[in-house]
């Protein structure tokens, strides 16, 4: 039920006459939140009703029986617009609108008769002949579009309802889904890139990521959570996985009693309010993760906010109660008995991408080689695969880094494997700013978008290779930089060196243009930082994005010019006068 408080006004003020009483305000009630275990399940808004109404996972009989063969003008609003996206799918954005009407127009004017389409890998390997499937549904029914995402999962565009069945045929016969990618649901896992293989792993993450999802992909009883649900595992002390910015990760720590394991963090995210993730100090055995995992998704169901979509997320319900009722919580209510305490993860050992050559644990090598801002396509994926085959590797991973890791690379094949991914266009040796700059899919196919981003940060790389040429011996670390086109952080733009929020701005002449606002000095698992720390912005500081390479090349040589020896881009950024980083 409710509560009610009465809210009293004891402030003494001036005499009054004396045939003035007091005046009494009446209790005052407030509003339901939609949290379920309090307020009961009755629909607060138009989403809610909706997905009470269907549950999302239904509509992939409709779409395989009514849409697919009536195609695009079969489709109903609520289907259209809601619960395609427990299956992957958006509309994607109509060509030739700008930026400037994204807020303009309504969803219809802005979309396209064509989707976007999210499969999901969960951190799985990907062998030639899962590769071969990926690229020839590129090629064959998505007009050769496809990208890693920084959620390791791949995005194709021009998606025609019509062949949706099919692209779901193909990718069962290599174990891959669409299955909640996208929705009010638990989205894909980012795994270690590296389980299973990694010579300094502390615990492999590929049997826990199984067991959760043979229990619990495509439950009916976790389709309808307040939002968005994001997963985080990995056993590697590199911390690969983005665990700060989850809405639950488990991390590899060892036990001084129990052995390898995994610590528990809760309520990450970023978008509009960005909110790092806690540890609730609790130690996970293997045994308990998937148990633990289904718990935390529970009370996320049962106790998020559902009235307001934009508080609707669990890092809201963490802020409320703070990491030890949640604890208590999870233990007494969901899992029923309590989990031992554990210790943290140490200082990430290295950077997460794992870009470059290193040993596996068998003798063998994996290779982790950057992209161009997510980029692919089915031309690549499918040359990929052949080369991976060529010289005896395994599979491939992606990373939560828009890149790759080849796994299983023979010792006497990696120079081989090495020049083949350079003719790729994956460098496995790339410039400072090809490794660690991320972009979302932007303005070209994104309804939310406001700047183009991704061809934007293409061009900003190869300027930048050429203009800071001289600098690159001097970079002892990557510059990370992430272009994102609108203000919901898909980039993870308040966790990147240089972070960019797109937006029109205008400049002092009164022109208006595509630009961004700058955030200076985010960073996640660090082995400079005590603590992760999102980036600054500075007032009133805005980069039109014709402007960007010339702004990002100012900073850097300012850095290089006036840091400390071995201090980091974002530690220096944080410390920086505003001036310096204008």
């Amino acid at each position: 039920m409710p509560r009610t408080e009465t809210v009293e006004n004891s402030e003494a003020g001036p005499a009054r006459p004396a045939a003035a009483p007091p005046r009494v305000r009446p209790p005052r009630t407030e509003k339901p939140q939609g949290q379920w275990k309090v307020d009961g399940p009755a629909p607060l808004n138009g989403n809610e009703e909706l997905k009470a109404a269907d549950n999302g996972l239904n509509v992939r009989d409709r779409i395989e029986q009514i849409y697919a063969p009536g195609g695009f003008d079969s489709i109903p609003e609520d289907d259209l617009h809601g619960r395609f996206r427990w299956w992957g799918l958006y509309t994607q954005r109509k060509p030739g609108i700008d930026g400037g009407r994204t807020a303009q127009l309504e969803p219809h004017e802005l979309e396209d008769r064509y989707f976007m389409l999210r499969v999901r890998t969960d951190g799985a390997a990907l062998d030639p002949q899962a590769l071969r499937v990926l690229g020839g549904i590129s090629t064959e029914l998505a007009r050769g579009s496809a990208d890693v995402s920084d959620r390791q999962n791949i995005q194709y565009h021009w998606v025609g309802i019509e062949d949706v069945p099919e692209i779901w045929s193909r990718l069962a016969t290599v174990g891959l889904e669409t299955t909640t990618a996208c929705g009010d649901t638990p989205r894909g896992f980012l795994g270690s890139p590296v389980a299973g293989i990694a010579a300094d792993e502390i615990i492999d993450p590929t049997p826990v990521i199984a067991e959760i999802k043979r229990r619990y992909l495509g439950d009916p009883e976790l389709a309808n959570l307040p939002r968005k649900f994001k997963t985080a595992i990995t056993g590697h002390p590199s911390q690969d996985v983005v665990h700060e910015i989850n809405d639950i990760s488990l991390v590899g720590v060892v036990h001084p009693e129990l052995g390898p394991g995994y610590d528990l963090w809760v309520g990450g995210a970023l978008s509009t309010t960005p909110r790092l993730a806690e540890r609730l100090g609790a130690f996970v055995r293997e045994e308990q993760a998937a148990d633990v995992w289904h718990g935390v998704v529970r009370i996320f169901r049962d106790y998020g906010y559902r009235r307001l979509r934009n508080k609707a997320r669990l890092k809201f319900l963490l802020a409320a109660w703070g990491p030890e009722k949640f604890r208590e919580v999870l233990e007494t209510e969901y899992l029923g008995y309590a989990l031992a305490d554990g210790p943290a993860p140490g200082a990430p050992v290295g950077p997460g991408d794992h870009v470059g050559v290193h040993p596996q644990k068998d003798g063998r090598f994996y290779v982790g080689a950057a992209t161009t801002v997510g980029r692919v396509g089915g031309g690549l994926l499918t040359a990929l695969a052949d080369l991976v085959e060529t010289v005896g590797a395994d599979s491939v991973r992606l990373t939560p880094f828009q890149s790759l890791v080849v796994l299983g690379v023979p010792a006497d094949r990696v120079d081989e494997l090495l020049a083949g991914l350079d003719e790729l266009g994956l460098s496995a040796r790339p410039s400072p700013f090809r490794r660690s700059t991320m972009a979302c899919t932007g303005l070209e196919f994104c309804k939310l978008a406001i700047v183009d981003t991704k061809d934007t940060a293409a061009h900003t790389i190869s300027v930048l290779e050429e203009r800071l040429s001289d600098l690159t011996p001097q970079l002892e670390q990557s510059i990370s930089l992430h272009v994102n086109g609108c203000p919901n952080s898909c980039a993870r733009i308040q966790t990147a060196d240089i972070g960019l929020k797109g937006q029109i701005i205008t400049t002092a002449d009164g022109e208006q243009l595509p630009g961004f606002q700058v955030h200076l000095g985010g960073s996640l698992a660090a082995p400079e930082l005590e603590q992760p720390q999102l980036g600054r912005t500075l007032r009133q500081h805005k980069v039109a994005a014709r402007d960007l390479p010339d702004y990002v090349e100012r900073v850097v040589r300012r850095f290089v010019g006036s840091r400390a020896p071995g201090e980091s881009f974002a530690v220096w950024a944080h410390r920086a006068e505003d001036e310096e980083l204008r």
